[in-house]
């Protein structure tokens, strides 16, 4: 791996920590409804509560902000599905672009309302600006607003002391309050600021209809006809990538996503982008460790995170930095100079190389983002392994917004429980009894996801219909349809492509698979922090774990790559890892 590499990965994961720290702060403010920087935006604030009809000081049980949620998030999906279906006879659509197939339709609405944004479709080929502006981009700022609010609520179960309940339940806070206040002082502010600092770079945003511009040197089609004009597309586009990013949401306004020069131009943006992609969910471990009153505990969440993620960026850099050993066998020279990068660059963009487009691949895939600047299907073997499991993992390595911490918190559920059975001591968390009903919904939100994706790849690769459009056969096919299922099951976005999904198969499919891990996985975390809530804090005793140390985040970082190997790891071994072997056989 080149000096260049190690100085990327260093720089950036230093960078995201100390921007992590007081933005985490800041948002412990904004969600306790404590005064804050932008404080001077309440009247915005409260004309929202108004017009909405909402009481932000109502507190709700676990049951009434699950639904609350659950009901938000479904008229989101009813909407974007809605607009997709009339596009053709709405304004703002220049290309005069057709209504979208009820199946393809379903599936964008479930991907977008769920912070997946799983992408059947090519953005400039398929989506009105209306579309693009209405739909796609007000769900990702509202997806990503209610993984904060469902985050917000779990980590007041852990802080509160147990006051007497009110009837039906302790409370967790307002489900409009925070999704208000994530949305109007932390999601739109930080977007505004990244879409000038885009546009600064070249980023379009535009109500331009598409323009033709003239070719350097004219060419054939398939037809014969001499083609000597191409047609680029326009748009809006910074405003959307802006919060894609930040609300680790990373659904494309144009098909190429993140690789395409109008979304990710220069070097600077691309290092932005890829900076947004983490920040949020870093700064939630410090806003954490601020509401439960101990900064340590977040530190100690945001630690184990960045050994993992230290763990999959720096061998994915370096197998992204090797030749192809069939290219090597060959004569093809892939060493690093001045002319180019070296390494592996197939389906990688130049502008980027090996370096950024790795690390690309490890952030998009630790959180639920899912935007690429390069192709991972053109990984190496191994190289495309990791970030795979990086989704396997069930994506709490940052993870997403909100999503990320709540998930991370059933593992450290599950270590703390595990802590207790090494000593025989009824285990507990910040005080709280972790006792069988919490590990019961706590199993619920690790088993899910693991469930969808292996059952998913299995009925995909077993019927007729989820073989049909797998492009290319064998182990590295295999490997796609693995790919697809653990992107939906986690709610991460991200193709390997080589599999044709935009067909009724996968669009229903898959559609179902991001919203049954999405919303099963709200329900029970909700009701474990409804649990917690009503739970009296004890004081530490000699036989007390603490959860702020190294032996913690060890045991902690264990507890994650344990569950993930043992479930995914023969699965593993007949695709990516088989392909390997593979690989460096023929190159013999």
């Amino acid at each position: 791996m080149t000096v260049h590499a190690w100085t990327l990965l260093i720089a950036y994961v230093a960078i995201l920590i100390l921007l992590a720290w007081p933005l985490g702060g800041f948002i412990a403010a904004v969600l306790e409804g404590r005064r804050h920087l932008l404080s001077w935006l309440s009247p915005v604030e409260r004309l929202c509560y108004r017009v909405a009809g909402v009481r932000p000081d109502q507190e709700m049980t676990w049951r009434g902000y699950a639904l609350a949620a659950l009901a938000f998030n479904a008229v989101g999906l009813l909407a974007v599905y809605g607009l997709q279906r009339l596009q053709a006879w709405l304004p703002l659509n220049p290309q005069r672009l057709g209504a979208i197939t009820p199946d393809s339709a379903f599936n964008t609405a479930v991907s977008f309302a769920t912070n997946t944004n799983w992408q059947g479709y090519g953005g400039e080929s398929t989506m009105s600006y209306l579309t693009q502006m209405l739909g796609l981009a007000v769900q990702n700022f509202v997806s990503a607003a209610s993984g904060i609010a469902v985050m917000a609520a779990v980590t007041r179960g852990l802080a509160r002391r147990g006051h007497p309940p009110q009837a039906g339940g302790a409370t967790l806070g307002n489900f409009w309050a925070d999704l208000v206040r994530s949305t109007v002082y932390v999601l739109l502010p930080l977007s505004l600021v990244l879409a000038l600092a885009l546009v600064s770079q070249g980023v379009v945003q535009s109500f331009a209809p598409y323009q033709p511009v003239a070719l350097i040197e004219p060419h054939r089609d398939a037809a014969g006809a001499v083609v000597t004009e191409q047609l680029l597309p326009m748009g809006p586009a910074a405003s959307q990538v802006a919060i894609k990013q930040l609300g680790t949401n990373g659904g494309g306004f144009f098909n190429a996503n993140s690789a395409h020069p109008f979304e990710n131009p220069t070097p600077l943006s691309n290092f932005l982008e890829v900076l947004a992609i983490l920040l949020i969910p870093a700064a939630l471990c410090i806003t954490f460790g601020g509401m439960v009153g101990d900064l340590r505990q977040g530190w100690a969440l945001l630690a184990a995170m960045t050994v993992i993620f230290l763990l999959a960026a720096a061998p994915c850099l370096w197998l992204e930095h090797q030749p192809n050993p069939r290219l090597a066998a060959l004569g093809v020279d892939a060493t690093p100079g001045a002319l180019q990068p070296g390494g592996g660059m197939e389906g990688k963009e130049a502008r980027f190389g090996p370096a950024e487009s790795a690390l690309w691949a490890v952030a998009t895939t630790a959180a639920s983002n899912g935007s690429v600047n390069a192709m991972h299907d053109s990984f190496s073997p191994l190289g495309g392994l990791i970030p795979m499991v990086l989704m396997q993992l069930g994506e709490v390595v940052y993870g997403g917004v909100g999503s990320g911490l709540y998930g991370m918190l059933a593992f450290v559920f599950v270590a703390v429980f595990v802590a207790g059975l090494m000593v025989g001591r009824t285990p507990e968390y910040l005080g709280k009894k972790i006792e069988a009903y919490e590990m019961k919904m706590a199993s619920l939100v690790i088993l899910i996801p693991l469930f969808v994706v292996l059952l998913g790849t299995a009925v995909s690769v077993a019927l007729p219909a989820g073989r049909a459009t797998i492009f290319n056969p064998g182990v590295h096919g295999f490997s796609e349809v693995l790919y697809a299922w653990s992107s939906a099951g986690n709610n991460n976005g991200s193709a390997f492509a080589g599999l044709g999904a935009n067909n009724p198969f996968y669009n229903v499919m898959l559609g179902l698979a991001m919203f049954f891990s999405r919303y099963a996985l709200m329900v029970p975390i909700l009701a474990l922090a409804g649990s917690l809530a009503a739970k009296k804090k004890v004081p530490p005793g000699p036989g007390t774990l603490p959860t702020h140390g190294p032996l913690f985040v060890t045991l902690l970082v264990g507890t994650v790559l344990i569950v993930g190997a043992l479930t995914f790891l023969p699965a593993l071994a007949v695709g990516p890892i088989v392909e390997h072997f593979m690989m460096i056989g023929g190159a013999r």
